[in-house]
């Protein structure tokens, strides 16, 4: 009968739909974007954060810089023990890719989007991380170490928390190893994502692994970017950086470490606008995509450099009053742009979401946000 074939039919369409639905979200305005799982694949050094709320005699006491961040010296080893010591200490989930990879999920809201990989010791630090990384919807996959316990960072705040001095004892981050993506079911996951986000701090643990993922990328025409993170990289990790860069499709930096990278590489520039494209102009691999440099200024216009143009974006001005913590605003808006990135939307849209997720995180303390609140685009 003709009629015979219906159910089946049915259940054909049904299955459609229910395949559809789980790579489908719909967001304020009720339209569809892909979301698949694993599509976002992070690595860095996953650390646990410190933090304290303290004045400028404390950073001179250890000779810390306001708004920079380094690897923690012998002189530095007692600020933990004192830290952890200190009246209103807070622990929270750091680690410059890992805070990314959390403020991404946050935002897209579908569980396991996004996949980290870095190195841990085995012990109750690293279960803290990994609890709030899988709160966060992150699906982590760390390669734990026997001798060397999970990383720390001292977040020393000042000025109201308008200003922050990062000091990470990478510990068992420093040992990450490019094996840990030969084990199948990681080499698997990796290969599966189509969007790789590599902060710069991870040129001191494992350049052998950047060099993969950014090759692999290359290969499958898919999108790779990274971040300057810090001055001192520019300048003391340059051989590794300027490798990794011909694979870079989108560079993320701060204007301070622009400033830094320039006088590195001999650019001869002040601008930070010129400094921008000619970071886009270096030589590429994979020349289907033209580099996107973006760079931050803090309360100043995001500078965005591709094809040879700029272009500026403002920023959300807050009060003094508001402002918490600055501790994590890059981290957090490298997140809100891979969170757009990974939906097809254009750079600018990416830039507006990566503006949100910052002026919202630097109104709390770490790199933490209110669960309930939802990005309407």
């Amino acid at each position: 009968m003709a009629t015979s074939g219906i159910p089946a039919e049915a259940k054909a369409i049904k299955s459609q739909r229910k395949t559809r639905t789980a790579l489908l979200y719909r967001d304020s305005r009720g339209m569809a974007h892909t979301c698949s799982e694993g599509s976002l694949f992070g690595v860095g050094n996953p650390l646990l954060d410190i933090a304290v709320n303290t004045d400028s005699e404390y950073l001179k006491k250890y000779e810390l810089e306001a708004n920079n961040a380094i690897l923690a010296e012998k002189k530095h080893e007692p600020m933990y023990k004192e830290m952890a010591d200190m009246e209103g200490v807070e622990y929270l989930a750091g680690g410059a890719t890992q805070n990314s990879m959390r403020v991404a999920q946050w935002i897209l809201r579908k569980k396991h989007c996004a996949t980290f990989m870095g190195s841990v010791g085995k012990d109750d630090f690293s279960k803290t991380l990994e609890q709030k990384a899988e709160e966060a919807g992150v699906k982590v996959k760390y390669q734990k170490q026997d001798d060397h316990p999970t990383g720390t960072c001292a977040v020393v705040i000042t000025k109201n928390g308008a200003c922050r001095s990062l000091v990470a004892n990478l510990a068992a981050a420093n040992h990450f190893s490019k094996s840990h993506l030969d084990v199948p079911e990681n080499k698997a996951l990796m290969e599966k994502a189509k969007f790789y986000y590599i902060s710069g701090f991870f040129l001191t643990v494992s350049p052998e692994t950047i060099q993969t993922i950014g090759k692999h990328a290359c290969e499958h025409n898919k999108v790779f970017s990274m971040n300057l993170s810090a001055p001192f990289l520019c300048e003391f990790y340059k051989e590794p950086m300027m490798a990794a860069f011909p694979y870079i499709d989108i560079l993320f930096s701060n204007e301070t470490e622009a400033a830094k990278f320039s006088e590195v590489q001999g650019f001869g520039l002040t601008d930070i606008r010129e400094i921008a494209l000619k970071a886009a102009s270096l030589p590429k691999e994979n020349k289907k995509r033209s580099r996107i440099v973006v760079f931050t200024q803090g309360a100043d216009n995001i500078i965005l450099a591709k094809d040879g143009k700029v272009k500026e974006f403002p920023v959300v001005r807050l009060p003094e009053e508001k402002l918490i913590d600055t501790n994590g605003a890059g981290d957090a808006f490298v997140g809100g742009f891979l969170s757009q990135l990974v939906q097809g939307r254009d750079v600018a849209d990416c830039i507006k979401c990566g503006i949100w997720a910052a002026t919202e995180i630097i109104q709390r303390s770490g790199c933490t946000f209110p669960p309930d609140l939802h990005y309407k685009n």
